[in-house]
């Protein structure tokens, strides 16, 4: 299973290699991890996806939590958030494909932001399934080369991360 998780932490060099260190010491897989400054610049949010088992995420929280950088851990995975992830699909564009391409990026409300002879570049932000939905679209057009953000992640509601009850 998928753990979404938010963590607060010290912004200082080293911290991002100290938890996908611990993570990769106990076996457990990073599907994705963003982080980014917040506005505290003291302070980074990380969101970190993690494939383990409901015992096992609560065993990474807690050795999570014993990193001397850690602030504070959300586990977002069971509590309502806003997910999203940021992509780019750079696909072959021959002139006579154009016209079903730019289709496909109206139907998905994704983006054009380069195109030259030869390719167009795709920018689409959602959900996960919805990238992966587009990807697969795209796939007998030829994609060359995609790039992804990984998840990140908003509690709903008024509370901020640093608020929310462990």
């Amino acid at each position: 299973m998928k753990h979404t998780l938010a963590l607060l932490v010290v912004n200082r060099p080293t911290v991002l290699s100290h938890i996908a260190g611990l993570i990769s010491r106990r076996a457990f897989n990073i599907v994705s991890i963003a982080a980014g400054p917040t506005e505290d610049p003291k302070v980074t949010r990380i969101t970190l996806v993690v494939e383990c088992g409901p015992e096992e995420i609560e065993q990474v929280i807690k050795q999570l939590a014993k990193l001397v950088d850690i602030i504070k851990i959300t586990n977002l995975t069971s509590n309502k958030s806003i997910n999203r992830e940021l992509t780019m699909i750079k696909v072959k564009a021959a002139a006579e494909k154009r016209t079903d391409i730019v289709d496909i990026v109206n139907i998905f409300r994704a983006k054009i932001v380069d195109v030259n002879r030869e390719t167009m570049v795709i920018e689409l932000t959602g959900e996960t399934d919805k990238i992966d939905a587009l990807l697969e679209v795209l796939q007998e057009h030829g994609i060359i080369e995609i790039v992804r953000t990984g998840k990140i992640a908003l509690g709903r509601g008024p509370e901020a991360a640093r608020d929310m009850e462990e």
